[in-house]
Formats: structure tokens, sequence, C-alpha cells
């Protein structure tokens, strides 16, 4: 089989291939059609360029003309409909090779699977399987410049103007929103309810007129968020997903997705590699070695443990992935793989600087800097899928049953309700 080859030429694999002729079949497609990784030169993945984005979509494009795309997607908006042990044997065959890993979060992992819970069947039918065919890229535009982690407390407006809908108000940290073609957008259509009643979600093609895009720079020059100001947008009610006024029950299954997505436990993103050279895992045979502290039992016990963390947060995402499948874990239990999630990024970040001491921090030549480069967006894994101080009070309500915290805004109608100016 060659590079050319076609959708129809490797028909997708139908509920009777077992999962061990799906993976041969795979690990033969992928090594006449996929690009191999080069160890010592992995590709570029810098979300906040341009070039591997266009790369995304045409590695996507060679996934679904070979018929490995959407492995855990339904058939009927572009999948294969097959159950997660398929995309994972199919994640073990494929971590030589160079995938659209970008493209799991969010378009797969959190978009996609909010339009395939929430969407109607148009949407369905257009958005999922434009990114199973690499045309589409979606992301979240949830976060606004006033409303910290409070999601249900937007101010972005959307108002009934005849048969369209006209937003005004303000998005930030949108993760690559300038590489996107479609944001899904929660914006407040009623004043006159408590905050979560009065919420809709939309579906913004990120082209249209009335919105004004910027990018965002970090600490660590990086520049992949982006914010967005809406100036009279208009949109139909095409545009709305889920029903008008209930855009809370959308974004909360959005966040579900989130959570599990961060955590690791999305059946929907296909690839387990890094994304580039700066989301490497830590090679710590390799640390050790390249600091002069191979023999050094202190230094390898640190090693040892971050290892060790690595190995139990894979085990759990296994582990709560199938107990809310099975129903024996409520969904919101996927912000158990939340909070270790980060938590285990930043023991092990905090562990390579420790190992790499100064020469994490001066850049000599070695490679060793980019621990400390790493290190400075070390808070964004507590921050993803909502912080983790809210992931905790979502496990203790709605995971261990402990009762809500008072909040005085509670049933009190958003127009009353105090808030900072925007």
């Amino acid at each position: 089989m060659t590079e050319t080859s076609t959708r129809s030429q490797s028909a997708p694999a139908e509920a009777a291939e077992s999962v061990e002729e799906f993976q041969a079949r795979a690990r033969a497609w992928l090594a006449d059609n996929m690009p191999r990784i080069d160890p010592d030169n992995p590709p570029d993945a810098d979300r906040g360029e341009e070039g591997p984005w266009l790369r995304a979509r045409e590695l996507q494009k060679k996934l679904y003309a070979g018929g490995f795309a959407g492995i855990c997607f339904p058939k009927e908006y572009g999948g294969l409909g097959l159950p997660i042990a398929y995309q994972r044997a199919f994640d073990q065959e494929s971590k030589a090779y160079e995938l659209p890993i970008i493209l799991n979060t969010p378009t797969f992992t959190i978009c996609a699977a909010t339009i395939l819970d929430t969407g109607n069947e148009a949407q369905k039918q257009q958005h999922i399987g434009g990114v199973i065919r690499g045309d589409e890229i979606l992301v979240q535009l949830l976060s606004e410049p006033s409303g910290g982690s409070d999601l249900a407390g937007v101010i972005t407006r959307a108002d009934r103007r005849g048969d369209k809908w006209v937003i005004n108000g303000a998005k930030t940290w949108s993760t690559s929103a300038f590489a996107a073609d479609y944001g899904l957008l929660l914006a407040r259509t009623d004043w006159d309810v408590p905050k979560h009643e009065g919420l809709t979600m939309f579906l913004v093609p990120l082209d249209a007129p009335g919105i004004t895009m910027r990018r965002i720079k970090q600490v660590d020059g990086g520049n992949e968020f982006c914010e967005e100001f809406f100036d009279d947008l208009e949109l139909g009610d095409d545009a709305v997903v889920g029903e008008v006024n209930n855009g809370w029950e959308v974004a909360s299954r959005q966040l579900y997705h989130e959570r599990r997505a961060v955590g690791g436990g999305s059946e929907f993103a296909s690839g387990i590699g890094p994304e580039g050279v700066s989301d490497q895992p830590v090679d710590y045979v390799a640390l050790l070695a390249a600091t002069g502290q191979s023999d050094n039992e202190r230094v390898r016990e640190m090693a040892g443990r971050a290892l060790v963390r690595r190995k139990v947060q894979e085990q759990l995402i296994d582990h709560v992935y199938h107990g809310v499948l099975d129903g024996s874990l409520p969904p919101a239990a996927g912000s158990i793989i939340r909070i270790t999630h980060a938590e285990s990024i930043q023991f092990e970040l905090d562990t390579a600087l420790s190992i790499s001491g100064s020469s994490g921090v001066v850049d000599g030549g070695d490679g060793l800097a980019q621990f400390g480069d790493r290190y400075l967006s070390r808070q964004a894994a507590s921050l993803g899928g909502g912080t983790t101080e809210i992931a905790r009070n979502i496990i203790g309500e709605r995971v261990l049953g402990f009762p809500r915290e008072p909040a005085a805004d509670r049933g009190v109608p958003f127009k009353d309700v105090k808030r900072n100016k925007a």
C-alpha cells in the first residue's frame, strides 16, 4: 500500500474485526503511510505557530483516507464506532509515528465530544464529520476577562434582534483560537433569572464579521492563547447548541469532557505521544547522566518517585474511565484524574528542575534549560478544565456527597448579582 491510498482502499474496521486484527492492520498501514518520528529531532508542535496546525490538518486527512480517524466516534458521523480498546491498540502502534496530536485537545476530546452529546443532527454531521476529515478545528470560548473561575458568571451577552442573535462581549485564554474554524461560545441570553438558568451555547464561525482576535504573550514567550472581542456579531438559530437558556447543561457536559481530556481519560483522543519537543516526558536516566548524578542515590530516589507517580497516574486513568463507563463511578469522577494529572505534572517538573540545578535556568547548550522553561508554565496544569480548587469541590459534592458550599448569588436574578466592573 502506498501513501496515496484512499479511504475506500482501506475500509473501516467492522465490529467483527478483533482488536488484534485491527492492531495488525494499523501496524501495516502506519508503516506504509505515516512519517516516522526521529527521536533526536521530533516534529515542531508549537501551538502558537500556524505551521503545526496546517501539518495537523494534513496528517488528519491521511488518517481519514486510511480509515483510522475517529475510531471511537459513531459511524454515522464519519468515525468507526469502535470501543476504546481499538483506540488504545492504535495508540500503541502509532507511538513511533507523527500524528496530529494537537487536534486531540480541545478539538476532538472536548468540542466534538460535546457536540456529539448535545448538538443537533446537522451540527453533528457538519462538525464531527469535519474534524474527523481534517477539515475543521474547534476551540472553546468560555473564560472572560472579569469572570475568574466562575464560568456561570459570564457577561458576554446574546440579544435577540428579529431573527438573529447579536453577540457583544469578550472572551480570553482561548487555546489556539487563531488556528480554529469554529468556537463553542457561552453567552447570557436572560438576565432576569439566576445565573445558571439564563445561558445559551453557540457555535461561532471565527472568521465572521464582528470578531476581533488578539494573541496573548505569556511569560515563557509562548502565544498560543487568544482573546476575542465581539461587536454586534450576528448568528442565526442554527448556531445554538442545545436549547436557548439551557446552555449551562451544554457547558457542564463540555467541562466533563475537558476534565477527562486534561486528565488523559478520553476515548476520543488519538495518539498518546508528546506533541513536540517541549511536551516530551522527562527521561530521568538521560537527565541523571547529563548532570553527572547517575550514581547519586538521593537523586536516583527523586527520579524513581516521579516515575512511580507517572505509572500510578496511568493506572488511575484506566480505573476511572472504566468506573464511569460501568456506572460504579459518577461522571464527575473525571475530576479525580484532572487533579492527579496536575499534581503529577508539577511533581515531575519540580523534580526535573531540582535535578538539573543551575543548568536548568542557564542555557549552557546542553539542553537542560528546557526544564527551566517548562517550569514557568507548570501552573497551567492546575487551570485547564477549571482550577484544582473547583475540581476538589466537584469531587466533594458530586462524588463524595458532601453538602454544597454556601453561595450568596444562588437563586438571585443575575441582573441583581453584585459583580466587579468589566
